[in-house]
């Protein structure tokens, strides 16, 4: 049995997909590579056959038809043999040293008896046409070196959260929670990390900066005019963490208040691309899903709409959306992202 399955979702990647997997081939037999051709139009295919008739041992190429970045992450799922998992996206890559030192890590708690659910690395966004490269780091509130619980877990920044690039799950663990991401659908990334948290007991930090998170790129779906444009699929990601979340069920306080945090900064998103887009269509988009919200789970509307990040996206009437979309913007630069 593999140590570590990556998945690598390709669609028509053949410009950078080269680059994303010999960054992961020094993890040599330990691990397997999963290259998945999501229905590509361009070489995407016939590099990664390329890539496993080279190294049959760690490679295997998957093609399916095209069903979105949600399929070829379940895709993965379903063929890795690997103890642990990681998603890695076809135009970023790993830093070597950390992945050296992220697999030294995996490999001393690989008996069962000591396997973890969750393992966290700092990841770095790679924004193109800028020298500073922002960091998500945790050592402010991940205890480091040991395996620790939610109740070890401090209380996390504003604008610091658990993202794909930063999370390497136990694999046994995914088939349990029955994950299943939907199909033609982007930005369910954040319903890879969202729905296992709930089944996760064992976690370790390693504070490395693992994984290089590529933004910057005009065609990329993190760019805010695509954001809007796919709209319809930002707030479907939404409302599938609000119906997933039952925080009232959740024992644990620390992982309560991380999930509400996480569930605030998907929903004030949703909310800042409604208002951005202009369109009386979409502020009434804006309306309706915290409608659904509050239908769906009172309790958490009220937290939600009543916190600081809630007060400020709802304020009243155009002088209060433009108060919103300012918050937003410098909320932007303070985390890095888009």
């Amino acid at each position: 049995m593999k140590l570590l399955s990556v998945v690598i979702p390709c669609y028509n990647s053949q410009d950078y997909m080269n680059y994303c997997i010999e960054s992961l081939l020094p993890g040599g037999e330990d691990v397997e590579l999963l290259i998945v051709n999501d229905g590509s139009s361009d070489r995407t295919a016939e590099i990664a056959d390329e890539y496993e008739k080279r190294y049959p041992t760690i490679i295997k190429a998957i093609h399916q038809e095209n069903g979105g970045h949600g399929e070829a992450v379940n895709a993965g799922i379903r063929h890795a043999s690997g103890k642990y998992f990681k998603v890695v996206d076809s135009d970023d890559w790993v830093d070597i040293r950390a992945y050296m030192k992220v697999l030294e890590v995996l490999r001393n708690h690989s008996n069962d008896e000591h396997l973890l659910d969750m393992v966290i690395s700092n990841f770095v966004y790679e924004k193109e046409g800028t020298r500073y490269k922002k960091v998500m780091k945790y050592d402010n509130v991940l205890p480091e070196n040991r395996v620790f619980s939610w109740e070890d877990v401090k209380e996390f920044r504003k604008g610091q959260y658990i993202l794909m690039h930063s999370v390497i799950y136990r694999t046994q663990m995914l088939w349990d929670c029955s994950i299943e991401l939907p199909r033609h659908t982007f930005y369910v990334d954040n319903l890879y990390v969202f729905t296992p948290l709930k089944y996760v007991k064992k976690i370790y930090y390693v504070n490395v900066d693992f994984y290089r998170y590529l933004i910057g790129r005009e065609d990329q779906s993190v760019q805010e005019k695509t954001m809007i444009r796919r709209i319809d699929q930002q707030i479907k990601v939404n409302k599938l963490m609000i119906e997933q979340a039952h925080l009232d069920r959740i024992e644990n306080e620390n992982l309560r208040q991380y999930m509400l945090r996480h569930l605030e900064i998907v929903t004030v998103v949703s909310s800042i691309l409604l208002i951005r887009s202009g369109t009386v269509e979409n502020l009434h988009k804006k309306r309706e899903l915290w409608k659904y919200i509050r239908t769906n789970d009172f309790q958490l509307y009220h937290r939600l709409k009543f916190g600081i990040m809630g007060r400020l996206i709802n304020l009243p009437g155009r002088a209060g959306r433009t108060i919103s979309v300012g918050a937003y913007k410098i909320s932007q630069k303070l985390v890095g992202f888009n």
